[in-house]
C-alpha cells in the first residue's frame, strides 16, 4: 500500500513540475484552505477549501466591519442595562440624622455606593466580556476555549494600562484628581492583581492543565470576598477601627482625627452638634447643598436682572451638569455621543425646569395645606380674638362671625371671665345671648370699661363663647381683652428679647410695645449693634427715634435684611432702646388743675428736651405734686436690649433640599415609557455642548449608522418599570445575544485571517468592548473632582472580571465533566503567559498611581505637564509591551508555559 501512494506522490509532483500546456488556462491565484467550523450562532463562511486570497481578505473586511458594528450594538444595548443599573442603584430612603442638636430626615442612597461599583456597576462595564466567556463555554460542549479568557485578561490591560494613561494626560495642567476612597481602591487593587496570580496558580502550580470543581468555585467566591473586604474599608470598619489615626483641621477649622491617606472627606466631630448618625451620606448632602447655593449665589451676581427662579433652574442645571456621577452616567453618555445620540445637556435643562416648577408647587401646596383649616359644617368664633382697648374708652364692640352651612337659626351664648382685671374695678361683667338668623355672618355686642385716676400695670380678662345651638364652636372661641392704664406715659420695651426671622424677610418690623399707660407723645432713641452678624454684610446698620402719640400703644423699628442665599445661616445681631423722652405738654399733663400756673410749656419740636430738664423743672414743684409727676413720668421696660437671629430662609432651605435630593443623575438617563425611548432612538441630537445648537453632517451620520440597534433596544422596557428590575433581565438577554454573535464573528475573523483566538482576544475584541469606557473614563477624568469614577473603579472592574467571568464559566464546566467522571482539561499555554505578564505591569502601575499621591505631584491623575505626560506615556508602553510579548509567545516566537 504505501509504494502505491509513494508513487501516486511522485507523480503529482512530477505533473506540478511540468510547464503547463499551453492551451490550459493560467491561475496564478494561490489557493488556501480555511480551518474554520460552525459558531454557536452563526456558521462559517463557505466554501473553506480552495479560498483565493483576495476573497480570504474580502472576508476578513466583512468580518472586521461585522465586528465594529457588532460592538456598536453591544455598547447601545450594555448603556440601557447600565441605566437599569443607575436606576436601581440609585434609589433612596429617608434616614434621621442628628443636627444643631435636633433631628432632620434626608434622604439618602439605599445601595452603598462601594458595593454598587462592585456589583452591578462591574457587571455593566463588564457585562459583554463575562458573557462572552460564559457562552463560550457553552458553545465549546463545555471545553475550553481562548476567546473568553483572553478578552477578560486583554481587557483587563487595556483598562488598566491605555484608560489610564488617557485619563492621565487630559486634566488639564496643573490640575490634579485624587482619589477619594483610598482605602477601597487599596483593596480592589490588591484584589485584582491577585486575581491573576489565583488564576496562574490553578492553571499552572495547584492542578496543572486541569481546573477541578473546588478551584472553579473559589474562584466565584472571591467576588463577594472582593464586595465584603471593599466595604468593610469603605465604612471603616473591624481592623479599620484601630488603624493609626493623624489629625487634621476639618472645614470647620476644627482639629479632628484622620487617617493617614491624606482623605479630603469632610469630618465631623463624633458626639458634637454636627454629629450625623449616617455621616457619610449627610456629608455629601451637605456638600451639594453648599455647591448648589455657592453656584446659585454666583448666578445671582452674574445675572442680576434674571428672576429668582429662572436664576435657581440655572443653578439646578450647573449641579446636574457638574456634580459628582457613577461610572453608569458617564458610560451612558459617552455611548450616547458616539452614536450621534448627542449628551444630555438638553435632557438636563428640561430636567431641571420641570423639577424646579415641581418642587415649588410641591412646597406651596405643603404651605397651604399648613394653614388652619376651617371645621366641617357651622361654626362660631371670635373675629378678631385679642382686643386692646384704653381705660378711658368707655366701651368697646367685640365681634363674633358665624362660617360654614348658613341655613337655619344659630344661637350661642357670650360671657366675660377675670383675669388680671376684676369685674366692678376695671371692667363691667357682660354676658348674653347671640342669635344667627339664616344667612347671617356675623354679631356684635358691646362690654363697658370702667376708668379711674390710679396708675395701675395693664390689666386683662377674657370673653367666652359657650353652649351653641345649630352650630360647633371653631378656634378661637375665647378672646381676650388687654385693658390700658391711661394714667401714666408709659413703661416702653421689646415684647421678648429674642427675635428668629429668615434671611429672605427683607424688611423686619420690630415691635417695641408701651405698657402701663399710654398718655402724651413720646420719643425713643434706638441703634442696631453688631454681634455674629455685620452691618453691611447680613443687615443694614440702623439708628434713628421712634414716636408714641398720645394713647399709641405699639411701634415699629424697621431693620433691612440682606438676602446672601445661605444654606445654613444663623447670625445674630442686636438692637438696643435708649431711654423715652416725653416730648409736649408735660405738666399740663401730669400736674393738678390748680397747679397749672407752675408748669412750663414745651414745643413738640424740641428735640433738647431731656430727662434732666424735666427734673430741673420738677425740682421746683412742691413735694408731693413732683411726686405724682414723677410717676407719670415715661419709663424704659426690662427688656431694652433684643437680640436678633438671622437664619435661612425656610422657603429657600426646603427648596434647595428638594432640588440637591432630586439632582439624580438616574432621572437624567433613564426613561419612563416607549414613547420616550423610540423618540430618543429615532431623533439625531448634537454632540456639542450646547443644547440649541444643530446637529452636523458627521452627527446625522453617526445617528443613521447607528438607527439599527438604537430601534432595535427601544423595545426593552423602560427604566420606570419595575424599578429598573425588569429593563435590567432584558437588557442582559440582549447583551448575551449580541456577544454570543460577537464571539462567533471575531471567531471566525480570526481562523479566517490565522490569526489566533488569544491574539483575538487580546487585541480586537478586547479594544472593541472597551472603547465606550474609554471615553467614559475620559470625561470622569476631567468632570469629576475626584479620580474614583475614572480609575478607582478600573482595578474593582477587573477583579469582578476573573471572579465572575472565568470563576462562573470554569465551575460550570467543572461540574459538567465531573458529572462524566472526566476532566476539565485547560491548557495553560498563553493565558498563563499573558496572565503572568499582566500580573507584573499591573503591580508596578499600581505603585506609579500611589507613588503619585505625593505631594511633588498630589494625585493619580494630572499633575505638572512634563510628569502626567511621562506617566501616560509609560502606562501606554506597558500596554504595548503586554500585547508584543502576549503575541511572540502565542506564535512561539518566545518560550512560553
Amino acid at each position: 500500500m504505501r509504494p502505491a501512494l509513494a508513487a501516486i506522490a511522485a507523480c503529482c509532483v512530477a505533473a506540478r513540475a511540468e510547464p503547463p500546456s499551453r492551451l490550459a488556462p493560467l491561475n496564478t491565484t494561490p489557493q488556501h484552505v480555511l480551518q474554520c467550523s460552525d459558531g454557536l450562532v452563526l456558521p462559517a463562511w463557505r466554501p473553506l477549501e480552495d479560498v483565493p486570497t483576495y476573497q480570504i481578505a474580502i472576508r476578513g473586511f466583512v468580518y472586521f466591519l461585522a465586528l465594529m458594528y457588532l460592538f456598536i450594538g453591544v455598547s447601545i444595548v450594555s448603556d440601557r442595562f447600565m441605566a437599569a443599573i443607575e436606576v436601581i442603584t440609585s434609589r433612596e430612603k429617608e434616614v434621621r440624622v442628628r443636627r444643631n442638636g435636633s433631628e432632620q430626615i434626608i434622604v439618602v442612597r439605599v445601595w452603598n455606593e462601594t458595593v454598587a461599583n462592585l456589583t452591578l456597576m462591574a457587571l455593566g462595564s463588564s457585562a459583554p466580556e463575562i458573557l462572552l466567556s460564559v457562552i463560550e463555554i457553552a458553545g465549546k460542549n463545555f471545553e475550553a476555549g481562548d476567546l473568553g479568557p483572553g478578552t477578560i485578561v486583554g481587557s483587563a490591560a487595556y483598562n488598566l494600562f491605555v484608560i489610564i494613561a488617557i485619563c492621565v494626560v487630559v486634566i488639564p495642567d496643573g490640575e490634579v484628581r485624587k482619589i477619594k476612597h483610598l482605602r477601597v481602591f487599596l483593596v480592589t487593587a490588591t484584589w485584582s492583581i491577585f486575581a491573576y496570580v489565583w488564576l496562574y496558580m490553578i492553571l499552572a502550580v495547584i492542578s496543572p492543565s486541569e481546573v477541578e470543581v473546588w478551584e472553579g468555585a473559589v474562584t466565584f467566591l472571591f467576588f463577594p470576598a472582593t464586595v465584603m473586604t471593599a466595604y468593610i474599608a469603605d465604612r471603616r470598619l473591624l481592623v479599620y477601627k484601630y488603624l493609626k489615626k493623624g489629625y487634621r483641621v476639618n472645614e470647620r477649622g476644627v482639629i479632628v482625627e484622620a487617617e493617614g491617606d491624606g482623605s479630603v472627606e469632610m469630618a465631623l466631630k463624633p458626639g458634637g452638634d454636627d454629629f450625623l448618625s449616617d455621616d457619610d451620606e449627610g456629608r455629601e448632602l451637605e456638600k451639594s447643598r453648599k455647591e448648589y447655593v455657592s453656584v446659585l449665589r454666583e448666578l445671582r451676581r452674574q445675572h442680576p436682572d434674571e428672576d429668582l427662579e429662572t436664576v435657581e433652574r440655572m443653578a439646578l442645571e450647573t449641579l446636574m451638569a457638574s456634580g459628582p456621577k457613577s461610572r453608569a452616567f458617564y458610560r451612558v453618555a459617552a455611548t450616547r455621543k458616539m452614536t450621534g445620540g448627542g449628551d444630555f445637556s438638553r435632557k438636563i435643562s428640561e430636567r431641571a425646569q420641570s423639577d424646579l416648577s415641581e418642587v415649588k408647587a410641591e412646597l406651596q401646596r405643603r404651605d397651604s395645606g399648613s394653614a388652619s383649616i376651617e371645621p366641617r359644617g357651622p361654626n362660631v368664633r371670635f373675629d378678631p380674638d385679642h382686643y386692646t382697648v384704653m381705660e378711658n374708652c368707655g366701651s368697646f364692640e367685640v365681634r363674633v362671625v358665624r362660617a360654614g352651612d348658613l341655613n337655619g337659626d344659630v344661637t350661642v351664648q357670650y360671657t366675660t371671665e377675670d383675669g388680671t382685671a376684676e369685674a366692678g374695678s376695671d371692667y363691667v361683667t357682660a354676658q348674653g345671648l347671640l342669635h344667627f338668623k339664616h344667612g347671617e355672618t356675623e354679631k356684635t355686642f358691646r362690654v363697658q370699661v370702667i376708668d379711674d385716676d390710679v396708675f395701675e400695670e395693664d390689666e386683662h380678662f377674657y370673653v367666652r363663647l359657650s353652649s351653641p345651638k345649630g352650630a360647633s364652636l371653631a378656634s378661637p372661641s375665647t378672646a381676650t381683652v388687654v385693658i390700658l392704664d391711661d394714667d401714666h406715659s408709659g413703661v416702653f420695651s421689646f415684647p421678648q428679647r429674642d427675635f428668629e426671622l429668615t434671611e429672605s424677610v427683607g424688611t423686619y418690623d420690630l415691635k417695641v410695645v408701651r405698657t402701663a399707660g399710654a398718655r402724651g407723645k413720646v420719643r425713643i432713641p434706638y441703634w442696631t449693634e453688631d454681634g455674629t452678624a455685620k452691618g453691611g454684610a447680613q443687615y443694614e446698620i440702623a439708628q434713628g427715634h421712634i414716636f408714641f402719640e398720645n394713647n399709641e400703644t405699639e411701634k415699629y423699628i424697621p431693620l433691612h435684611i440682606i438676602e446672601e442665599d445661605s444654606y445654613e445661616k444663623d447670625v445674630l445681631f442686636y438692637v438696643n432702646l435708649g431711654n423715652p423722652e416725653l416730648l409736649g405738654d408735660f405738666y399740663d399733663a401730669y400736674l393738678p388743675d390748680d397747679s397749672t400756673s407752675l408748669s412750663v410749656q414745651y414745643s413738640e419740636d424740641n428735640d433738647d428736651s431731656n430727662t434732666g430738664t424735666e427734673a430741673n423743672h420738677l425740682a421746683t414743684l412742691p413735694e408731693e405734686e413732683a411726686v405724682v409727676a414723677m410717676m407719670g413720668l415715661p419709663k424704659a421696660g426690662e427688656i431694652t436690649r433684643a437680640q436678633l437671629r438671622i437664619k435661612e430662609s425656610k422657603e429657600f432651605k426646603n427648596t434647595v433640599d428638594k432640588l440637591v435630593q432630586r439632582a439624580n443623575a438616574s432621572i437624567i438617563i433613564g426613561t419612563s415609557s416607549w414613547k420616550e425611548q423610540f423618540a430618543e432612538a429615532l431623533t439625531a441630537n448634537s454632540g456639542s455642548d450646547d443644547p440649541d445648537e444643530p446637529p452636523s453632517c458627521f452627527d446625522y451620520v453617526l445617528h443613521v449608522v447607528t438607527l439599527f440597534w438604537k430601534i432595535i433596544f427601544a423595545l426593552i422596557p423602560p427604566t420606570d418599570i419595575g424599578g429598573g428590575y425588569v429593563c435590567f433581565v432584558v437588557s442582559i438577554i440582549c447583551i448575551g445575544l449580541v456577544t454570543a454573535v460577537i464571539g462567533d464573528v471575531a471567531s471566525h475573523f480570526g481562523c479566517t485571517l490565522g490569526i489566533k483566538d488569544s491574539v483575538t482576544a487580546i487585541v480586537f475584541v478586547a479594544l472593541g468592548t472597551s472603547i465606550p469606557d474609554t471615553f467614559a473614563s475620559k470625561v470622569a477624568a476631567i468632570q469629576d473632582k475626584h479620580a474614583d469614577a475614572s480609575v478607582g473603579n478600573v482595578t474593582g472592574s477587573n477583579a469582578v472580571n476573573v471572579f465572575l467571568g472565568i470563576g462562573v464559566a470554569w465551575t460550570v464546566a467543572a461540574i459538567f465533566h465531573w458529572s462524566k467522571n472526566e476532566k476539565f482539561h485547560v491548557d495553560p499555554g498563553n493565558l498563563a503567559f499573558s496572565v503572568t505578564m499582566f500580573c507584573s505591569e499591573a503591580a508596578l502601575a499600581v505603585l506609579v498611581l500611589v507613588l503619585r499621591r505625593r505631594r511633588s505631584i498630589g494625585g493619580e491623575l494630572g499633575g505638572p505637564r512634563g510628569i502626567k505626560i511621562v506617566t501616560s506615556m509609560f502606562f501606554f508602553s506597558l500596554w504595548l509591551i503586554y500585547l508584543i510579548m502576549s503575541g511572540l509567545e502565542a506564535y512561539d516566537v518566545i518560550e512560553g508555559f
